[in-house]
């Protein structure tokens, strides 16, 4: 081929004044992003949780220059450092991994020797915890916490300077990138929490929670929302779904196509749902007795509405463990014919063996977190959003580092991640507590050693049919956890154990067809967990189906969708329209 290109031509490999002058506007640009940010932050003297700039060392107010380079020289040996040990590795890793899927991994020699190198050291890291003996099972789980943490911070992917994507779209964009990068960190300083989703993307009752209801009761704690019949003749017994009160209601009713809300509705089910406040001031310092007088509250509001002796009910995550506690404490009062079924959703009542949560729950961060609520009463939302996603840092953590910080972009939009962000606030002392009480002390299944409302209860009384979820792959309550209510209560059961973990497993409709579930109907019923999946039978797709046959079995009876039965149209008139004001406040 015959070289065209003029003899005096300029290298295209060697920037020209124009190049460097955008070179030096970005630098100069990110510098003052910089520094507004440093003398913002020591304004207003804040460490916003899990991400704020921290106070510099003494005398650093005087000479911010210095400190910012000396974060850079660490910076600098940290990396230096990290390049000698992946060129010690000589054993390659053919592992398939999302975070080097870009074809420049392997195309090009540098980077595939880095990637393999990576892959190989942190197997190796990861085994050796396994391997190391005279430690026992909690330091060994938290050694093998704190080492999956290092490994995936230390990802080559997380470097400007060790990511082909990044260096190529650096060079692409002339650094913008990078400067939009710097843009999209220090909002989320601000905002204290990591964006994953762009903010504007959704909206409460826009695009998010529009199945249509009525707020038709309410109190300091909660309100409660009754939805429109979309069939002509509904169960006779209703549903009330108690929600996590660490987390927004509207999990349960995200888009159309993924609201379970909907989606139950539409299966002939008059709905309730609660929809807990996020703490302020005003309740600071509820306890157990209120959740579960909440409890105990919205489902007599509703079976006094509509003229009914039962209900059923659905508790999710913590809320489940509290349905768990409602129930004992009815049937101690001899009332537990108020409620016809209960199902829980990823819900632990024994929890010896909870998870990774339980690496969280030291000594320290008791203190910490007494000491985040002192002056308030109240835990901020994003303490409890910064624990959750560390235990799926790589996913998300720095997958958003990568994404939003060196390639400059705005995360995509997704409706499950826009409510993970959409944190909520909780009383410090019941926090502090429950945490106590439950996760480290493990008390709920120790029959009398809780009360509520002067009440000791014992779970084991506990004769109400149950259907019983979890996810396989669940790391918050992890599905042998779960499988112990199985042992636990008395009445009849039913266990399903759903493909994915503890959000997506749950938050599965059937027109999606993902993922699948597993049954076994053996007789007897398995002992155990192992047991259970040992002669399970796997279905493909949704479990919602399967557990909508349970329900309608466990009352039958329908009723026409008239009169209470519309939102507003009974005793209670509607206050405000659904998804109401409580959800929307931070």
């Amino acid at each position: 081929m015959t070289d065209t290109t003029p003899p005096d031509a300029p290298d295209p490999a060697i920037p020209g004044l124009e190049d460097m002058q955008q070179w030096t506007l970005v630098m100069g640009r990110a510098q003052q992003m910089l520094m507004e940010a440093w003398a913002d932050n020591l304004a207003k003297g804040s460490t916003l949780p899990g991400l704020g700039l921290k106070t510099p060392p003494a005398g650093a107010a005087a000479d911010p220059m210095a400190w910012m380079s000396a974060g850079a020289e660490a910076w600098s040996k940290g990396l230096e450092s990290w390049s000698q040990m992946i060129g010690q590795a000589t054993k390659a890793a053919e592992t398939r991994d999302r975070r080097f899927g870009a074809p420049e991994w392997s195309e090009n020699p540098l980077f595939d020797t880095m990637r393999q190198s990576y892959l190989a050291i942190s197997d190796k890291l990861l085994g050796t915890v396994e391997e190391i003996e005279g430690l026992d099972e909690a330091a060994r789980s938290r050694l093998r916490f704190a080492t999956k943490g290092f490994v995936d911070a230390m990802s080559p992917a997380n470097f400007a300077a060790l990511n082909p994507q990044v260096m190529k779209r650096t060079i692409e964009t002339k650094g913008e990138n990078l400067l939009a990068g710097l843009r999209n960190m220090l909002g989320d300083i601000q905002r204290g929490q990591v964006s994953q989703s762009p903010e504007g993307a959704f909206e409460l009752g826009r695009n998010l929670a529009v199945t249509p209801g009525k707020v038709i009761h309410e109190t300091p704690l909660y309100q409660l929302i009754q939805y429109a019949p979309a069939t002509d003749t509904v169960l006779e017994t209703p549903l009330v779904v108690f929600p996590p009160w660490i987390n927004r209601f509207y999990i349960l009713d995200l888009t159309p196509e993924k609201s379970f809300v909907k989606w139950t509705v539409d299966q002939g089910v008059t709905l309730f749902m609660v929809s807990w406040k996020s703490a302020d001031d005003s309740i600071k310092d509820v306890t157990q007795d209120d959740y579960v007088a909440a409890q105990v509250e919205a489902i007599d509001v509703v079976r006094d509405l509509l003229g009914v002796e039962a209900v059923h009910t659905i508790g999710y995550c913590v809320a489940g463990t509290t349905l768990a506690a409602t129930l004992a404490y009815l049937q101690a009062k001899g009332e537990a014919e108020k409620v016809a079924s209960a199902t829980f959703f990823t819900a632990q009542v024994d929890f010896e063996d909870a998870g990774d949560l339980k690496l969280f729950l030291g000594d320290d961060t008791m203190k910490t977190l007494e000491q985040l609520t002192a002056e308030t009463g109240v835990l901020d939302g994003r303490v409890m959003a910064a624990t959750f996603n560390l235990l799926r840092g790589r996913d998300l953590i720095w997958n958003y580092v990568v994404n939003n910080y060196l390639m400059g972009n705005d995360p995509p939009p997704f409706d499950l991640l826009h409510w993970n962000g959409d944190v909520t606030n909780l009383p410090g002392g019941w926090h502090r507590d429950y945490l106590q009480s439950l996760y480290r002390e493990n008390r709920l299944v120790e029959p009398g050693a809780v009360s509520v409302n002067g009440v000791p209860i014992d779970l084991t009384t506990i004769t109400t049919p149950a259907y019983i979820q979890a996810g396989r792959e669940d790391h918050i309550a992890p599905s042998a956890s779960v499988w112990k209510l199985m042992r636990i209560l008395s009445g009849p059961k039913r266990f399903v154990l759903a493909g994915s973990g503890h959000i997506a497993g749950v938050v599965n409709p059937p027109s999606a067809g993902k993922y699948q579930y597993w049954i076994n109907d053996a007789d007897p019923a398995p002992a155990s967990l192992d047991e259970f999946v040992a002669g399970a039978t796997e279905h493909k797709g949704s479990w919602w189906p399967d557990w909508i046959e349970w329900l309608k079995r466990q009352a039958p009876k329908t009723v026409k969708a008239g009169g209470a039965r519309v939102p507003g149209a009974g005793k209670l008139k509607a206050i405000e329209d659904a998804p109401g004001r409580y959800v929307r406040t931070r």
